[in-house]
């Protein structure tokens, strides 16, 4: 369930207040008169069974309560009532496969603001992978993978294809493309510092790296790993399910990619520099084209199975 509150502007108030009250798939109905102070109107807050939020939403979209008013929307982390359990069994479907559009769009868009804390997870991501690259240290990999910020761009874009928001796509390309520039360059200056200090030379990225030799060698597997983990990353998200995404950071090879890019450019690396540019490559189109089919297969199967179900809630006033 999705706790629902509300500032409804007080012509309003009753019409919403009763829409809320006659639908089956919402509880623990409150309306406080007066209670908005900034947007002013009157405090409504309700829960609502998460199959439910987005019919829910679109009515009060179409009220002007989205204009004239505010949505707010939050996860319930339990609700052990009977009351609870009657509501959610009037909504159809299971909750985990309802979408909430809003909630998908307003994370996608709080993703493409960026931040300066974006580009530094990003810098410090790209130089553990550096430093994985150097001592062939598999575990190494793996935390570069995990402290990467990149997945939430990467979903930000497939969400902006698949609801044609132009401005959502460039602004998630745009960041992704600036703070692997970002990333790479600071990673280039440290490398050029290392190689100066006699840390590093060409061997450590041209010798034998049984366990990190796969980072500048893409082959079918890449693009395999990359559409399964961005099926299971969007998935995560949409079903609210954000534990799920450390399995995504593991699996795919972008920030590793990003880390021999550095290396290879700082020490002069020209075959590794193309195949750790191919390898970021693979995986970045991949995740976002998996993200694509596996947002339009939700909304497709949501739309087919909940459409009978849409007549339940009583008619506005």
């Amino acid at each position: 369930m999705m706790t629902l509150r509300l500032i409804v502007p007080s012509d309003r108030t009753r019409r919403v207040a009763d829409r809320l009250a006659g639908d089956a798939r919402t509880t623990n109905l409150v309306v406080l008169p007066g209670g908005g102070v900034r947007p002013a109107g009157d405090l409504v807050q309700c829960e609502v069974t998460r199959e439910a939020v987005s019919d829910v939403l679109g009515w009060l979209r179409g009220e002007g309560v989205y204009d004239d008013g505010s949505v707010v929307l939050s996860d319930v982390a339990s609700a052990p009532s009977a009351n609870a359990r009657a509501t959610e069994a009037a909504a159809p479907g299971a909750p985990d496969d309802a979408i909430v559009w809003d909630a998908v769009l307003d994370s996608a868009y709080g993703e493409v603001r960026g931040s300066w804390s974006f580009y530094a997870f990003l810098t410090l991501a790209t130089a553990i992978a550096a430093v994985a690259v150097i001592t062939d240290s598999a575990i190494l990999v793996v935390g570069a993978m995990v402290v990467g910020p990149e997945f939430g761009l990467v979903a930000a874009l497939a969400v902006g294809l698949v609801g044609r928001r132009r401005s959502l796509v460039s602004g998630a390309a745009l960041l992704l493309l600036k703070g692997f520039a970002h990333a790479i360059a600071a990673t280039v200056v440290l490398a050029l510092l290392a190689r100066l200090v006699g840390w590093v030379d060409l061997a450590d990225v041209t010798g034998p790296r049984p366990l990190t030799g796969f980072i500048w060698r893409p082959d079918k597997w890449s693009a395999v790993v990359a559409v399964l983990a961005g099926c299971a990353g969007v998935l995560s998200q949409t079903a609210g399910r954000s534990n799920a995404l450390v399995g995504v950071f593991i699996s795919v090879t972008t920030v590793p990619a990003a880390g021999d890019i550095a290396l290879s450019l700082a020490l002069g690396a020209p075959g590794h520099l193309l195949g750790a540019a191919s390898q970021l490559g693979i995986n970045l189109f991949g995740m976002t084209i998996a993200g694509v089919l596996t947002l339009v297969t939700q909304r497709t199967l949501w739309t087919l199975r909940s459409r009978p179900q849409r007549a339940r809630p009583p008619a506005a006033d």
